[in-house]
């Protein structure tokens, strides 16, 4: 290897403002797959005018008739109608699948949980740590619940709770619908 790139510096060299120049070995390396690139690139355009050629010859016009004509144009909507409903078939199943990742990326999301901040390290004296321990103001712990108001709670009223199946007979029949309506009245 290292004799095939001591061929190529030593057969290249340029002449840049009066100085002899060897080019790098990366830059002939770039120059190299560039080309390589376009002629890929040109093949590939190759293959696929071939292939299409192959799958759906050139249509012969020439000599049909107007019904023939008509007949074609049928065949080939048809045609357009079927590759249609597969495109749109192929859309919706990665439209789907888009939807899909994205509940399971948020899912992911979730199970992993929010990144907790870095806490800041805070920087106590000895003094402020031994006064925290020895100041009994701060050891004390204050009474919330000395100033709160007390309030009475008011009793709903509540109906009496009577025997259902009283009242269901003493409506029934025209005499029950007879107190119905008066009680309405």
């Amino acid at each position: 290897m290292k004799t095939e790139k001591a061929k190529i510096l030593s057969n290249t060299t340029a002449t840049i403002e009066g100085r002899d120049y060897k080019p790098s070995v990366n830059s002939k390396l770039l120059k190299k797959a560039a080309s390589m690139l376009v002629a890929e690139n040109e093949e590939k355009k190759r293959e696929k005018e071939r292939v299409v050629n192959e799958s759906y010859p050139p249509l012969k016009l020439s000599g049909l008739s107007v019904q023939e004509l008509q007949d074609l144009c049928k065949d080939l909507h048809q045609k357009i109608d079927v590759v249609d409903e597969a495109r749109y078939d192929m859309e919706v199943k990665v439209g789907r699948n888009e939807k899909e990742i994205q509940s399971l990326n948020a899912k992911i999301y979730e199970l992993k949980g929010a990144r907790r901040p870095s806490l800041k390290r805070v920087k106590k004296t000895t003094d402020d740590m031994l006064g925290a321990c020895t100041d009994n103001s701060k050891l004390m712990k204050p009474d919330f619940k000395v100033n709160l108001k007390t309030v009475k709670k008011e009793e709903e009223k509540r109906e009496e709770v009577t025997d259902w199946r009283k009242n269901v007979e003493a409506l029934s029949g025209m005499e029950g619908r007879k107190k119905l309506f008066n009680a309405g009245q």
